[in-house]
């Protein structure tokens, strides 16, 4: 992110520099240096303007989601797909913690609990380094559970819907039905692109018995997330093997039909969404004994320290992006590739936010809000729409990587890589493809 950084702000000052040599003075007409430097004021303010008015949407949301949470929602949804992931998964025994763990980063993803998530994912890592016969090379359990957590279905893309209300979105849960379609096809190659590419990227021989490296509570305290010690997370009791198959391949299949329910009414839906999750979570967080004022509360406090966090990232992003436009360097490269990408239903203005998405959440999340809340595009346009898509149905891979990796000191990842950018450029596809069929022309 720090050459990303650095490469827009100075693309924009060479071109407002440049422009500035040949400028003519007009009445009434800034000088390039003059637009630029008015441009990043503006921005800088815009930043902090936005965050301060994230700060009630996100408390909102997230506690709602606290509420979900007490009421253990989680385990619900983990005991659901439990049965699938013991037949992804065969070389994992099914009472083994890493499958517990496996089943509640998942779990909590598919319900826009990154923060909850990535303790019970580097929990899975750590477990599955246990099993591993070859101590710092990759597995493919773990290649093909990185690839599916960095494109896991999205049920509900909270963070993004409430960037959108804060940006003053007539429809902020639009994005519902196109998020869910993007993520269902990203998910799926990547659990194509992990079987297929493992026996090109072969494992290597085992390590003898008794020669893996051990790790002691300093190792586990250095890294993010957990410490290594059973007692931390709570996962399912040995033994739980959640519902039936049939359950499971039930839902699934309701599921799969709700792709194209809301693809087809999903205008008609979406203005109930809000109110209903509303209502929903704290019925359901009342039914399952939760006291949910409290709980509520709770959640509602991490928003708030949420939205006060991201304020140093909005503001050096959107200075940036700032720049890029002010300086006329993002007309030019809109008027340059614009043609190309806009064929295939991805036009300039998102382009940027497809390529960094996989390299800097901060950055890709800093790019939408600049996009969205451009008057010119704004977040009910197609190009919101896509961007907001592009946001909520892929994940930062590469950081995850480097994250959940270094966790448990693996330095050879295989085949990974290649399967989470798979999984990244399929998402891309069809987040086009469904918001092109819900957009037609461009239009909210």
């Amino acid at each position: 992110m720090n050459a990303v950084f650095l490469a827009i702000v100075l693309v924009a000052f060479g071109t407002a520099a440049w422009r500035q040599l040949g400028h003519l003075p007009q009445a009434g007409v800034p000088a390039p240096m003059e637009a630029l430097s008015a441009g990043m004021i503006a921005s800088a303010a815009s930043a902090v303007q936005l965050a301060i008015g994230l700060v009630g949407v996100m408390t909102l949301f997230l506690g709602l989601m606290k509420v979900a949470e007490a009421g253990g929602m989680l385990t619900l949804i983990a005991r659901l797909i439990r049965p699938l992931m013991v037949r992804l998964f065969p070389e994992v025994p099914p009472d083994h913690p890493a499958m517990g763990a496996m089943i509640l980063n998942l779990s909590a993803n598919a319900l826009g609990l990154g923060n909850a998530a990535t303790p019970f994912g580097i929990r899975a890592m750590q477990e599955l380094e246990r099993l591993n016969p070859r101590p710092g090379t990759a597995t493919d359990s773990m290649a093909l559970f990185l690839a599916i957590n960095t494109s896991g279905i999205t049920l509900l893309p909270t963070g993004v819907i409430a960037v959108r209300a804060a940006v003053g979105s007539a429809d902020p849960a639009a994005i519902l039905p196109t998020t869910l379609f993007a993520t269902a096809c990203g998910t799926v190659a990547a659990i194509v692109a992990a079987f297929a590419l493992r026996r090109f990227f072969p494992a290597g021989p085992a390590t003898a018995v008794g020669s893996a490296p051990t790790r002691d509570a300093a190792d586990a305290s250095a890294i993010p997330g957990p410490p290594s010690d059973d007692s931390s997370i709570p996962l399912p009791a040995a033994g739980d093997d959640g519902h039936p198959l049939w359950v499971s391949l039930l839902a699934l299949a309701a599921l799969a039909a709700a792709i194209p329910v809301t693809i087809l009414w999903g205008r008609a839906l979406s203005p109930w969404i809000v109110p209903g999750l509303m209502v929903g979570f704290l019925l359901f967080g009342a039914l399952r004994g939760v006291r949910v004022y409290e709980a509520f509360v709770e959640g509602a406090k991490d928003g708030f320290e949420v939205a006060l966090r991201i304020i140093p990232y909005l503001v050096a992003i959107l200075v940036a992006v700032g720049m890029l436009r002010a300086s006329g360097a993002l007309d030019a490269i809109t008027g340059a590739i614009g043609g190309l990408t806009g064929r295939f239903g991805l036009p300039a203005e998102a382009l940027p936010m497809a390529l960094l998405r996989p390299l800097s959440g901060s950055g890709a999340y800093a790019v939408m809000v600049s996009i969205i809340e451009n008057p010119a595009t704004g977040p009910d346009t197609y190009v919101g729409v896509l961007v907001s898509t592009l946001q909520g149905s892929s994940e930062t891979t590469f950081y995850v990587l480097a994250v959940y990796f270094g966790a448990v000191q693996v330095r050879r990842v295989r085949h990974t890589v290649a399967a989470a950018l798979i999984a990244d450029a399929v998402a891309v596809v069809a987040s086009v493809g469904v918001c092109s069929a819900l957009f037609t022309g461009g239009q909210g």
